[in-house]
């Protein structure tokens, strides 16, 4: 795994699934490598009343009726669409639930503009047919039609940006379990093991780019991800993924728990000033989702450590923000200028602590972008 910049989800914790498939005697639905409970548990971690030896950790933080919907859908012979705002996790928890069920998360095709029906069906190798014609040697299966052949989870990311002739390719893999090839005269018809389903995810942001046909919706159950709004479940994630970004830079980092504090309410004013903003030219491009304030607090241990005192500051904190939220200019300056006038100013005055070095770095990372 050392060698891998970023390690998918069944290597990453392949130790613990290797676990808990050894301590497993509960019904597994098809070919599934845990049953349905214990990849509940994979995803969102054991409690102290699941009796177990040994802790597993949660992965993925939200309500766990989202998780359990997605594992019932994927027992059944629906596909499943994980929807909701831009870093929401929806990508991340089709990538454990792939890894739960099927040992394998990388059976992925990304929608696009540019995604054609050959990137969830097939294509050819032209050398291999030229030399010796067309045949299953000659073939080259998607992602989709691999997991169709395996009885394992295909995965289709940003469903909603890819055309409506690609959908409409989907609909029919999804009705009738089986892709027809006929360029082979036989064993043309590739049919789905017991196992097969797929998980697609859409932005809601993106609706009208690609709506979804009323045929395509009829075979996805949906599950909507909201965005993490409760304090305590935003702080567990953001300091999940802290502490896991400073084992993979193998950082000795001291990141002091009220700049954590800073982050999160910083992120909470811009969103409520987003909330009652009249028009979009008020309210930041950035969808202040969690995975956001991650970026922005990785961005700104990064900095700190190559270039700063080896301890996160307010100061870069602060200049981090501004940095990764300023997407247009001058609008988003404006913004965060007068959130920084109007919020962080009378409140450092007030409670002080790290606040006026935040107010400090935010007015120097603006200036220098003005």
């Amino acid at each position: 795994m050392s060698d891998m910049l970023r390690a998918p989800a069944e290597i990453k914790f392949a130790e613990e699934l290797d676990w808990l498939e050894s301590i497993d005697d509960s019904p597994k639905p098809f070919s599934w490598r845990l049953s349905p409970k214990m990849v509940r548990l994979f995803i969102l971690g054991s409690e102290r009343a699941d009796g177990l030896d040994r802790e597993v950790s949660q992965k993925w933080f939200g309500d766990r009726s989202f998780v359990e919907r997605s594992i019932v859908t994927l027992a059944s012979d629906r596909g499943l669409l994980l929807i909701g705002d831009p870093g929401t996790g929806k990508s991340w928890l089709a990538e454990l639930l792939s890894a739960a069920i099927s040992r394998n998360s990388t059976l992925v095709v990304q929608g696009t503009a540019g995604t054609t029906e050959d990137h969830i069906k097939y294509s050819w190798n032209v050398s291999m047919v030229i030399a010796k014609g067309q045949s299953r040697e000659s073939m080259i299966p998607s992602p989709i039609m691999t997991a169709m052949e395996t009885g394992t989870i295909g995965r289709f990311e940003e469903l909603t940006r890819s055309t409506s002739d690609v959908q409409d390719a989907l609909i029919s893999i999804l009705s009738e379990k089986y892709i027809s090839v006929p360029e082979l005269d036989s064993d043309g018809i590739v049919f789905a093991k017991p196992g097969f389903s797929i998980i697609a995810t859409a932005n809601s942001r993106d609706r009208g780019v690609n709506d979804l046909s009323s045929a395509l919706k009829r075979r996805f159950n949906f599950v909507r991800i909201p965005v993490v709004t409760n304090k305590k479940s935003e702080a567990e994630i953001v300091r999940f993924r802290t502490e896991e970004l400073l084992r993979r830079h193998q950082l000795e980092l001291d990141v002091p728990p009220t700049l954590l504090d800073v982050l999160l309410q910083s992120f909470a004013d811009l969103r409520a000033s987003a909330a009652a903003a009249g028009s979009d030219d008020e309210k930041l491009e950035s969808a202040l989702s969690t995975a956001e304030q991650i970026g922005v607090l990785e961005d700104a241990i990064l900095h700190s450590d190559f270039f700063g005192e080896r301890a996160l500051t307010a100061h870069a904190l602060a200049s981090s923000i501004v940095g990764s939220l300023a997407r247009r200019e001058p609008e988003d300056l404006a913004i965060l200028n007068k959130y920084l006038h109007g919020v962080v100013e009378p409140r450092s005055k007030e409670e002080g602590g790290c606040w006026p070095e935040f107010l400090e770095g935010g007015r120097d990372a603006i200036a220098t972008l003005s």
